[in-house]
């Protein structure tokens, strides 16, 4: 199971929402370049960075910020946040992001998605996002009502072969993430899932390895000093802790 500690950028700044909300952000004083160094440091190979602001506009607001993080470190990067074109798909991949996330295009374009997944393959992954068990888009600020289990299936079934499932009433929240609905996942589905939100204990991640977990994101918890990365990368890995 891969660990990715994650950069979200709101003006060029690190931040972290509770449950998506942008009225309720903690502001980090430790650069993107920092964090991702620090990230290095500890041991990751992988690494998650969301746009926030891009989110939001759905535009690529703080692309110069993250592409300057890539081309600094030889660690594989995924990138989301207002990727809504084949331009700037095509603009991230050319930097040397790993692999980008559509979110709300993918759920307002599924014809879009399933060009740019069958064009880029293991390039393209998608973020779904629930809140309720629905489908939220537009930074988390549209809850539809789409079923986030059926849009999961969808997304296999068009040839997606990479989720991050994210259960926004855990994301930020430091009170541990959503087990059982990646016990459901790992039963329904075929492709790669990355857990996200929430998560703040080894014991799930080693909990999440056992179910074959592609990834984990973490975010909030490493920030606050609550789990600590080079521990975690080890649970993920299957060593000896402490």
């Amino acid at each position: 199971m891969y660990i990715f500690p994650a950069i979200d950028i709101i003006g060029g700044n690190v931040v972290r929402l509770t449950r998506g909300d942008y009225d309720k952000v903690n502001k980090y004083s430790i650069t993107p370049l920092d964090a991702a160094s620090e990230f290095c440091a500890c041991g990751a190979s992988h690494m998650h960075i969301v746009d926030l602001d891009g989110a939001k506009s759905g535009n690529a607001d703080n692309a110069k910020v993250i592409e300057g993080i890539v081309k600094c470190f030889n660690m594989f990067v995924e990138v989301g946040g207002g990727i809504r074109s084949e331009e700037q798909i095509k603009k991230y991949l050319d930097c040397g992001v790993s692999r980008v996330i559509l979110g709300t295009a993918a759920v307002k374009d599924m014809a879009f998605t399933e060009r740019m997944v069958s064009k880029y393959a293991k390039a393209v992954s998608v973020g779904v996002d629930a809140a309720g068990g629905k489908v939220a888009v537009s930074g988390w600020k549209e809850v539809t009502n789409i079923d986030s289990l059926e849009f999961c299936r969808r997304l296999q079934n068009m040839g997606v072969r990479h989720i991050i499932y994210t259960d926004i009433s855990k994301d930020g929240c430091l009170n541990g993430t959503n087990i059982a609905i990646y016990k459901v996942l790992c039963q329904t589905l075929q492709i790669d899932i990355t857990a996200s939100g929430g998560i703040t204990y080894l014991h799930e991640l080693q909990k999440l390895k056992k179910m074959n977990i592609y990834g984990a994101i973490v975010g909030k918890a490493i920030y606050e000093g609550k789990l600590n990365l080079a521990e975690a990368i080890a649970a993920a890995e299957g060593r000896n802790v402490g």
